[in-house]
């Protein structure tokens, strides 16, 4: 490319040759999703191999939408794009600014978007190292982060809201180790855990949208721990299922000894 200019039309008629027949809904998420920074953040992971195309919405979030992608050898990935102008951005400030990880963070709000994306890929990095099932994290750069897909070619994972359960009890004490396991073993409290973050494939859940996971040492990590272990136990007595007391996960989970597991 001869100029700043010259790329980032290139990569816009790219992005855009790669969708056709798009509904209303779907310009005005490009619109949102696809300004001049992104479409330059992403034609350098294609230049770097991560992405050779781009093909369909996955989902739409709270704080960004996530893309079917490909590699040049047709594997499949998940591209999560950060909006910058549209993000809850209050909610965002609140979850970084007591998180000591990221100290200092300040400026503008495509500053405080990068470090959202980096939360997410580090929370991710935490939890994938320490064998809560969430998808591999690949890559980030700025308000992209590139992760391994979770569903087939056909169809991305449904949440677990509206999964067919084969074994409720069982993944209950599969979710319920992404409490406990996450607190122990990777210092972190989800935040936000629900049947809406989690999804299920081949009868197995993964946790997902982990941006706004807390270190065990913030202030709220507690309350925000009560509020996980609370939405896991309604959603899973609301299935009949025979759950653990509060109090019992509780007590298990901040008591310090990682290997005193209670599923």
């Amino acid at each position: 490319m001869s100029s700043y200019e010259d790329t980032y039309s290139y990569l816009e008629r790219r992005i855009d040759s790669l969708k056709t027949n798009k509904t209303e809904i779907e310009r005005i998420v490009d619109a949102e999703v696809f300004d001049k920074q992104t479409l330059l953040i992403i034609y350098d992971l294609m230049s770097k191999g991560y992405i050779d195309s781009i093909h369909y919405l996955i989902s739409t979030g709270k704080e960004g939408n996530i893309f079917h992608t490909k590699d040049k050898d047709k594997k499949i990935y998940a591209l999560k794009i950060f909006r910058s102008q549209t993000s809850t951005f209050k909610r965002i400030l609140t979850y970084i600014e007591g998180d000591p990880r990221f100290r200092g963070i300040t400026g503008s709000r495509k500053k405080i978007i990068s470090a959202w994306a980096s939360k997410e890929y580090r929370n991710l990095q935490r939890y994938f190292n320490n064998g809560i099932h969430v998808p591999k994290p690949i890559k980030c750069e700025k308000n992209c982060l590139l992760m391994e897909y979770i569903g087939d070619e056909n169809k991305p994972a449904p949440q677990l809201k509206h999964a067919a359960i084969n074994k409720p009890d069982i993944v209950y004490k599969k979710v319920l180790s992404f409490i406990v396991d996450g607190y122990k073993k990777a210092n972190l409290v989800h935040g936000d855990m629900s049947e809406y973050n989690i999804l299920y494939w081949k009868e197995e859940p993964i946790l997902i949208d982990c941006g706004q996971a807390l270190t065990t040492d913030h202030l709220n990590a507690k309350e925000f721990l009560v509020r996980d272990i609370r939405n896991i136990n309604r959603f899973f007595e609301n299935r009949n299922v025979e759950t653990i007391s509060e109090e019992i996960i509780l007590e298990k989970t901040l008591c310090g000894e990682k290997k005193d597991a209670i599923y």
